[in-house]
């Protein structure tokens, strides 16, 4: 057995999130490569180290005196040392550090420093080999990862290294320039590494005992998800359930590692299983509810346009000309409706629908907007009659008006779309009649 564990910023914020998090790597022997991020915040009014690192770049970037916000940072991390009584000086560090800064090195760089920084603090804690993710974790010129090269370069290096600690976030260009993932990518460093070590499980500790069936800023205390696909989690993912790095399904999935999602202040708690396929069956008919506000509709209405060879296409093709994509289009005989995010719509309106009239001469062309898209989603759906049904019952219950429905062939998740005043109402609605009456 071999595993992969990642820890989220929240997880090491301080000494005493460092010892929580030494003490959960030391129970298990398996738990050979750790990938750490930077120190978060200790409490809502505290800066996370990365912020930090970009403020003082900016001072850097502007040819200001940056030294005291650099000391800071240097004072976050000393902080962290002495109160894990190490026997170590980052002194030399700081000073590469403020040369690069110096010399205008880069936002990636100056970023990516939370984290090199934390690792090395972590490797001297647990006394695990530090490997710079920048020799191990490549970008190619454009940018984009460099997904064979890494693979090739670590697995090699992890075969010949017991136990190490890679830091999250970033890697090099082929230059040798430091380049960082999106934010939060952490997460896809520690499927990176999980991948190279043909580890046999991911685990990502974070502030949360996994997944959630719903918003808890909605729903007081939601049930978690014990476990779930990697579809299911594209589905609520996308409408904006956050825990995991989107990205870091990639790598793990087409291995076949599971990933494990679980709490460093509740180590205890089984966390949410992240599986390709399972026969598990789900506790409830559906899986996880997400959404989004935000949306507006483009109805398009025009007598005979199923028969019009290519009436969606033209269509579609006034959106991508003026750089808009679209999220839903639930169509009839002589309507279709497009969906898109409003606050791109708005900047383009007059020449999406003059695009349109040119493109298609519709009989009318409405808008509506202030709508939010629900997801509902659960590999329990396909097999369980009257799902749609229940939803739409609970939904009028609440006096919820619904003005969209749009249901995959995949039968694994439904798309309902309300006003936005209605967004909380509905969800609401969804879980107690899915969940709490179940309970």
């Amino acid at each position: 057995m071999k595993k992969v564990v990642k820890f989220g910023g929240s997880s090491l914020a301080s000494a005493s999130q460092f010892e929580k998090v030494g003490k959960i790597i030391r129970s298990d022997v398996n738990r050979v490569y750790v990938v750490p991020s930077a120190p978060g915040k200790r409490d809502s009014k505290d800066t996370k180290v990365t912020d930090m690192l970009y403020q003082c770049y900016a001072l850097a970037e502007a040819g200001k005196d940056f030294s005291e916000a650099l000391e800071k940072i240097a004072e976050r991390y000393q902080e962290i040392i002495d109160g894990l009584h190490l026997q170590l000086s980052l002194a030399e560090e700081f000073q590469v550090i403020r040369k690069n800064f110096q010399a205008k090195a880069g936002n990636d760089y100056a970023a990516s420093r939370g984290e090199y920084l934390n690792g090395i603090i972590m490797a001297n804690y647990l006394g695990y080999t530090f490997i710079d993710a920048a020799e191990v974790i490549f970008f190619h010129e454009d940018g984009t990862f460099h997904a064979e090269k890494t693979d090739a370069v670590l697995s090699e290096r992890l075969k010949t290294t017991e136990r190490a600690v890679i830091p999250g976030f970033y890697g090099a260009m082929e230059d040798g320039r430091v380049k960082t993932f999106s934010r939060g990518g952490s997460d896809i460093t520690g499927s990176i590494v999980a991948k190279a070590a043909k580890a046999d499980v991911y685990e990502n500790w974070t502030d949360v005992s996994g997944f959630l069936i719903a918003d808890p800023r909605i729903i007081k205390n939601p049930e978690a998800i014990e476990t779930i696909t990697y579809r299911e989690l594209r589905e609520l993912a996308y409408m904006g359930a956050t825990v995991l790095h989107e990205d870091a399904i990639f790598p793990v999935r087409k291995a076949g590692i599971p990933i494990n999602i679980r709490n460093t202040n509740a180590p205890e708690d089984k966390g949410t299983w992240i599986v390709e396929s399972t026969l598990q069956k789900a506790k409830y008919t559906i899986t996880g509810i997400a959404g989004k506000k935000g949306f507006c509709a483009v109805s398009i209405e025009k007598d005979m346009m199923n028969s019009e060879i290519g009436f969606g296409r033209r269509i579609l093709q006034v959106f991508e000309d003026n750089g808009i994509s679209f999220e839903h289009m639930p169509s009839g005989i002589d309507t279709m409706t497009v969906l898109v995010h409003q606050s791109e719509f708005e900047e383009k309106e007059q020449s999406i629908i003059s695009g349109i009239y040119k493109a298609t001469e519709p009989d009318n062309v409405e808008l509506e907007s202030d709508l939010g898209l629900i997801a509902v989603v659960g590999r329990g759906m396909k097999s369980t009659r009257g799902t749609a049904g229940r939803i739409f019952a609970a939904l009028a219950h609440a006096n919820v008006n619904v003005k969209m429905i749009d249901q995959g062939s995949s039968e694994l998740n439904i798309i309902i779309g309300v006003k936005n005043e209605d967004f909380e109402a509905a969800i609401k609605a969804i879980y107690n009649i899915f969940v709490v009456a179940q309970v």
